[in-house]
């Protein structure tokens, strides 16, 4: 696909600076450029690369003003990196558009499908869901009965999705992901375990993604709910009747117990842990590999296993640093103390 920078500059309202009529066929790094490649500038470390890259366009800052003369066409944003993003997502969604359904897809009489789906080789489809428009199904997926799909929803190869779940609008859910699996429940009893049904579902909002290999468990009771705008990477495990408030972001590996209940805008870093039937306030940060282990109020960041305030976790890793110095002069007290006995 070809495109001149005229055309990219208007699909972003942006200001040229430089030849409108310059052709982009590609999209590049900065410190990789190539003549008909687009790139972008948003980290000022890489500033100095814009005066030599051979990019024939590059999406800036608005406030970006070059020292000297620049070899490439400059288009001007508020936000080279979101506007990068947004041309990054138009040229993937003309790529990955599929249209049609597979005649190896087996789809139950009951389901009603919207306008423009795209279903793919050997997808499954149980009696009554309902699949919005514009929805694009790829090979090997599995939706239970009476599953919801919104409009302009991707379900990625592999992904299941359990009986009575519902997926909003816009959603991404990527390979591999399981949506609705039983929760972990079970009560002891005389040394063994008695399963407890779990009867609810999964319902996730409009605007969420999740990424591959992803679980989120079906709730006992109730739903198990994702809120609009969440963001999941890969490997994540969201346990049963959990709810996880509006544009929240979780990265790979993390887990959240029973119960648990995350609000909005907080981040959770890599291989965080959040423990069950516990609260996370609204804007909480948790350092990677971290554990929460009782409720934490809005707007603070933690870190550490339990996790603490982040200023005395940092406080505790230098005293930490200096205890093979700290045991080796107690070590050295004890011995002239003994000697003087």
């Amino acid at each position: 696909m070809e495109f001149k920078i005229a055309q990219i500059a208007g699909l972003l309202s942006a200001e040229v600076v430089g030849n409108p009529d310059g052709v982009i066929n590609t999209v590049c790094k900065i410190e990789e450029g190539v003549p008909g490649g687009l790139t972008f500038l948003a980290n000022p470390k890489y500033t100095h690369y814009i005066y030599e890259t051979k990019a024939t366009a590059a999406i800036v800052n608005l406030s970006f003003q070059p020292e000297k003369p620049v070899p490439c066409t400059l288009i001007k944003v508020p936000d080279a990196y979101v506007a990068f993003a947004k041309l990054l997502d138009f040229y993937n969604q003309s790529k990955r558009h599929k249209p049609g359904i597979s005649q190896h897809a087996c789809i139950a009489e009951s389901a009603k499908i919207g306008k423009n789906v795209y279903i793919g080789e050997f997808v499954s489809v149980g009696e009554n869901v309902v699949i919005g428009d514009d929805c694009q199904i790829f090979p090997h997926v599995c939706l239970g009965d009476h599953v919801r799909v919104g409009c302009d929803t991707t379900l990625n190869s592999g992904v299941k999705v359990y009986a009575e779940c519902e997926i909003g609008n816009h959603c991404i859910i990527h390979a591999g992901a399981v949506i609705g699996a039983d929760g972990f429940g079970f009560a002891p009893k005389d040394g063994d375990f008695i399963k407890v049904p779990q009867i609810g579902n999964v319902r996730i909002e409009d605007n969420v993604e999740i990424g591959a290999n992803t679980c989120i468990d079906r709730s006992t009771m109730g739903s198990t709910i994702i809120h609009k705008n969440v963001k999941l990477d890969n490997l994540i495990q969201i346990a049963h009747n959990v709810e996880i408030g509006e544009a929240s972001a979780f990265a790979a590996q993390t887990g959240v117990a029973g119960s648990a209940k995350i609000g909005k805008h907080c981040i959770i870093g890599g291989q965080g842990a959040v423990a069950g039937h516990i609260t996370v306030g609204d804007g909480v940060m948790v350092g990677a590999q971290s554990g929460v282990s009782h409720s934490i109020k809005g707007g603070q960041i933690v870190l550490g296993s339990p996790a603490i305030p982040f200023g005395e976790e940092k406080r505790l890793i230098i005293y930490r640093k200096k205890l093979p110095e700290l045991y080796k002069r107690v070590d050295e007290l004890e011995k002239k103390l003994s000697k003087n006995e």
